[in-house]
């Protein structure tokens, strides 16, 4: 039975200090330790390219004058006011309704149309916090934009699509 316990000692030795158990497979067991950096891949999945879209933006024929919401992934969570469009430019406010929160991140794009709803162009407010804005106070939960015609298609936009892919708050 000893004999058992000394095979088993000498072979966790030598797993530990290297097969021999000389000083050149010690020294390279205890060597540098190679630093790990995970990596997280999505098999299929291509990484997203340029700003969110919101595809039904391309769905809505809007007739003139008009200012209307385009669906997309946070309709639940916000609401639109105060929308006008001069020809120029559409500016309106998101108000956040789903809490009691400052918004971080917020994309509103804009489709504009001209007299038949086609979409002839397209603008885009986009607003980050800064992190190194101080903000004291109740949260700030509704974010103004005004978003201008491209200058390629004034004049011939006369209705207006927005939508919100893009809703990050506390």
């Amino acid at each position: 039975m000893v004999a058992v316990f000394a095979v088993i000692g000498i072979a966790v030795y030598s797993a530990t200090t290297g097969t021999h158990g000389d000083e050149r497979t010690a020294a390279a067991a205890e060597g540098p330790a190679t630093q790990f950096t995970p990596q997280a891949t999505s098999a299929g999945l291509a990484p997203s390219t340029g700003a969110p879209e919101l595809e039904s933006l391309g769905r809505v024929h809007p007739s003139p004058g008009a200012i209307v919401a385009a669906a997309g992934p946070f309709d639940d969570r916000f609401v639109l006011e105060d929308l006008a469009f001069d020809g120029g430019s559409v500016s309106g406010a998101v108000r956040v309704t789903s809490d009691v929160s400052d918004v971080l991140d917020l994309e509103v794009p804009a489709g504009f149309y001209d007299a038949d709803g086609v979409l002839v162009g397209n603008g885009r407010f986009v607003h980050h916090l800064s992190e190194d804005t101080t903000h004291t106070g109740p949260p700030v939960e509704r974010q103004e934009f005004t978003i201008a015609v491209p200058a390629d298609v004034s004049g011939r936009a006369v209705a207006v699509s927005i939508g919100v892919p893009v809703l990050v708050n506390e």
